[in-house]
């Protein structure tokens, strides 16, 4: 498989400027070849964090038929995918014995290295990027990173669009339930300018009925190179429209799994999405670089749900205006040492109202709040190699909360609880002794506050609430040998101090106390290319997610299992792609096993499954290609299963789906 070229500044892959080859690397990429690097500057880049990191490549990831980005990440070793399937609330993903439930959001999503992240760390801007244009994903694993604070508790993930190049990139697909696809990536580069396009538009009616989705995605990309500086400009926006087939009961959810009931008849709704960046990279001396980003995020989402007959529809409108700059400073002082500063700060202003509604009309307000949220973090680290086979990464950073908070329904104020100085320490150190093996081990301290009103004074509560402390350390081990072997075997665990969860239906926002809470596990995952055009992979993530010491006011949880989290996550494929011959041909799959509901641990264990996807492609001319993709292949009667108090409540899983795709590339 051809390997990626990703230009442009910050987007690439960076590794360390040394001249000996011993250097320390604990990356691992899925899609055959390592990705390409291009020129660009080392501050706020990968190269100093020693810990798990996970590419995708773009090849593969443009080639997918998936009704959202998030469906992606299922490439990567021990995601878990929790796919809700409800109209513009399609799903997410989740790492490190974190669920995807909504109420710990524990992932820093960026998007071309721009905070992508709602105020409560949902990942809703991710719905903004389209396959075909997507140059390579990052996942960035622990707590040992200290580019980010918010939102970051257990890693990153950077989904990176093409930048630079000439080129015209076209897809269109038709496949089950209705569903049509087609994408437009084109860059064009004249001179110092380029210019990178983006259009997109999905239509399907989903397998189940009251289902819907249409959505369209428009990009551009602009960036001049001044020599000295390269400075550039990105905007995208998104518009989602779409129904929700709601949930099924225990008495239906295996009998007829396409239906939707009448009371989700009234459900659905619409999200826009935008996303304005500057950004400017520029080395203002030899062996320093520096890189800037400023950038206005928005969100409006307009939704109305019910979730099942005992309760009354609602309406839920959200408004968010986010604005942040983030910088960096990297100075490579002598062979042995580099030296970084760094930091990022976000203002927020959100609106969060809802309603009780009849058949979408309103009944009662049952929340109006307005509220600000100022989070602004820096860092320093240091990397120093003192000797060929040996790495240190030392590191520190701070963040400081501010924020007011308005509930418009009685027209009181509340200030934000007092977090002071939230203070993380992080220390990697990696030892190569030969060339080919890497030993690594880490530490480092990540943070959680409360989302929405729950950052807030607000009553009954009348002192502040602490931040929950994630203290986390990983140790691992790397073998790569030559192009035919990529491995990879890790031990982790992350603790919190006093975890907190949203409480996702409370008219007012408010959280829960989970307790202190213990993670840990087992990562393992290897690639392997025998002989040319034949390549093969597999992982296996073995996690347990526990509570260590309950709230008071849930004793009987001690020692319980957090719920929406499996123990095991696998992953499996194979490629044949040779290059003497017009076809390629690959089969994959990924898993997981069943799930706790609750904390109580009592409500049985659902959503295992393990889901095959075979693909076989050829290619008619240099510049066009024809695909099919089976998704599901063994029809594995899976599914996403919560409970809401009183019922456990079930949204099938697509069952076995065709597809076709045209590629046309120049």
């Amino acid at each position: 498989m051809a390997a990626l070229c990703v230009a442009g500044p910050a987007f690439a892959q960076q590794r360390p400027a040394r001249a000996d080859q011993d250097q320390p690397d604990t990356q691992l990429t899925i899609g055959g070849d390592e990705v390409v690097v291009t020129a660009a500057p080392m501050a706020r880049s990968t190269a100093a964090i020693l810990t798990s990191v996970d590419i995708l490549s773009g090849e593969i990831a443009q080639r997918q038929n998936v009704n959202s980005a998030f469906e992606l990440f299922g490439r990567l070793p021990g995601v878990v995918l929790t796919d809700f399937g409800q109209g513009t609330t399609p799903g997410r993903f989740s790492i490190r014995g974190f669920n995807g439930e909504g109420e710990i959001n524990a992932v820093k999503l960026l998007i071309d290295g721009v905070p992508s992240n709602d105020n409560a760390g949902r990942m809703d801007f991710i719905d903004m990027i389209a396959p075909l244009d997507i140059g390579a994903v990052e996942l960035v694993r622990g707590t040992s990173d200290p580019r980010w604070g918010l939102h970051a508790i257990a890693g990153s993930a950077n989904v990176r669009t093409r930048t630079g190049g000439t080129y015209l990139d076209t897809r269109a697909s038709a496949g089950a339930f209705g569903s049509y696809d087609a994408q437009l990536s084109a860059g064009l580069e004249t001179g110092r300018l380029s210019q990178n396009y983006l259009l997109g538009y999905r239509q399907t009616d989903g397998y189940r009925d009251h289902a819907g989705l249409d959505r369209i995605n428009v990009a551009g990309k602009w960036f001049y190179d001044f020599g000295a500086a390269k400075l550039g400009l990105i905007a995208r926006h998104s518009r989602i429209t779409a129904d929700e087939p709601g949930y099924l009961t225990d008495a239906d959810a295996y009998a007829d799994r396409r239906r939707s009931y009448a009371l989700s008849a009234y459900d659905g709704g619409t999200r826009q999405l935008s996303q304005y960046s500057l950004h400017l990279d520029t080395d203002p001396a030899r062996r320093v670089s520096f890189t800037g980003t400023a950038y206005a995020n928005t969100i409006d989402d307009d939704r109305l749900v019910r979730f099942s007959a005992n309760v009354a529809q609602q309406q839920r409108r959200g408004n968010e205006r986010q604005y942040g700059v983030i910088a960096g400073l990297h100075w490579h002082v002598a062979d042995w040492l580099m030296a970084e500063t760094g930091g990022d700060v976000q203002w927020q202003h959100n609106q969060s109202r809802r309603w009780t509604t009849d058949r979408r009309t309103i009944v009662a307000a049952t929340r109006d709040q307005d509220f600000d949220l100022t989070v602004g973090g820096a860092y320093v680290q240091a990397v120093l190699s003192p000797l060929r086979w040996l790495t240190v990464t030392l590191a520190w950073r701070i963040d400081r909360i501010g924020g007011d908070f308005t509930n418009r329904l009685n027209g009181r104020s509340y200030p934000v609880n007092d977090y002071g100085t939230i203070s993380q320490p992080k220390l990697s150190l990696a030892v190569t002794p030969v060339a080919g093996v890497t030993a690594y081990g880490n530490y480092g301290r990540t943070f959680q506050i409360g989302a929405g009103s729950g950052a807030f004074v607000v009553p009954p509560r009348v002192r502040d609430v602490a931040a929950s402390i994630n203290e986390g350390f990983e140790g691992g081990i790397k073998l790569a040998q030559g192009r035919w072997l990529s491995a990879r075997a890790a031990v982790w665990q992350q603790t919190a101090s006093g975890e907190l969860r949203r409480r996702l239906n409370d008219p007012s926002g408010e959280f829960d106390n989970l307790g202190e809470t213990r993670r840990r596990g087992l990562d393992l995952e290897a690639t392997v290319q025998p002989v040319s055009g034949l390549s093969a992979w597999a992982s296996w993530s073995h996690q347990k997610a526990v509570i260590r010491v309950p709230d008071p006011a849930a004793p009987l949880t001690r020692g319980n299992r957090i719920d929406h989290v499996p123990q095991n996550v696998y992953t499996a494929g194979i490629e044949w792609a040779p290059r003497t011959r017009p076809w390629r041909a690959s089969l994959w799959g990924n898993g997981q096993s069943s799930y706790e509901l609750t904390t109580a641990n009592d409500r049985g264990r659902y959503g295992g499954y393990f889901q095959l996807t075979g693909e076989l492609a050829y290619q008619l001319t240099d510049a066009l290609e024809v695909s099919a993709q089976l998704r599901n292949l063994t029809n594995d009667r899976y599914e996403y299963v919560w409970y809401d108090g009183t019922q456990r409540l079930h949204a099938p899983a697509d069952p076995r789906s065709l597809s076709g795709a045209i590629r046309a590339r120049f």
